[in-house]
């Protein structure tokens, strides 16, 4: 059925709450301290599970923090794929829709993660673990945009326009993201992620291709 949701079991649902734990206290660590002079067991204890638990989950201390970074790109896609506006809405409209929507912070917990991805950005090209992993986290974005947008815009799409616009776009937010973790701006308004990712955007999204809708 059209936007109907997976089933969830609930140990998938506390195996990705416990993840997404381990990946917040690894980020705490990592930003305060550099992820050179932090150790899996501390990453564990800080998230109050034992060293044993913490390899079943990730295999290097630099992994841990997958899921926080890629959590925002997640919600950017689902966005994208789940929003039943996007199908009767331009390419660029629903991607300019799902951009601010990913950025714009939506409790204490959004605001949260937002911070610590900020902290991890500000370190992640000065720690070749970290990078390795960020690059994985983009490269996995890009080819989830190239399915999303292969459904926006429709089969008559040209596959290359379709990964180039994926490829572009994804690029825009990475720059965006990173613009702003370098400054001391807001997580919203003026200066914040979504602020940045919609200029971005707006520069980018000149393609003839993306200003109509999929008919």
């Amino acid at each position: 059925m059209p936007g109907a949701q997976p089933v969830i079991s609930l140990t998938e649902r506390r195996k990705a709450e416990t993840q997404l734990e381990i990946s917040r206290r690894a980020a705490e660590l990592f930003s305060t301290r550099g992820a050179s002079a932090v150790t899996a067991e501390e990453i564990a204890a800080a998230a109050g599970i034992g060293l044993r638990t913490f390899y079943r989950y990730f295999r290097t201390k630099e992994e841990a923090v997958a899921p926080l970074l890629a959590g925002g790109v997640t919600g950017w896609i689902a966005y994208l794929t789940e929003d039943p506006d996007a199908a009767g809405s331009s390419v660029r409209a629903a991607i300019e829709s799902a951009t601010r929507r990913a950025l714009t912070p939506a409790d204490d917990v959004a605001e949260e993660m937002l911070h610590w991805t900020r902290g991890l950005l500000r370190t992640v090209h000065d720690e070749p673990g970290l990078h390795a992993v960020w690059l994985r986290v983009q490269h996995d974005s890009e080819e989830g945009l190239v399915g999303a947008l292969s459904a926006l815009m429709g089969p008559d799409a040209d596959p290359m326009i379709v990964r180039l616009t994926a490829a572009s776009v994804n690029a825009a937010m990475r720059i965006a993201v990173e613009t702003w973790a370098a400054t001391d701006a807001p997580t919203s308004g003026p200066g914040g992620p979504a602020d940045l990712a919609e200029r971005c955007m707006r520069t980018l999204l000149d393609h003839p291709a993306l200003a109509s809708g999929n008919n």
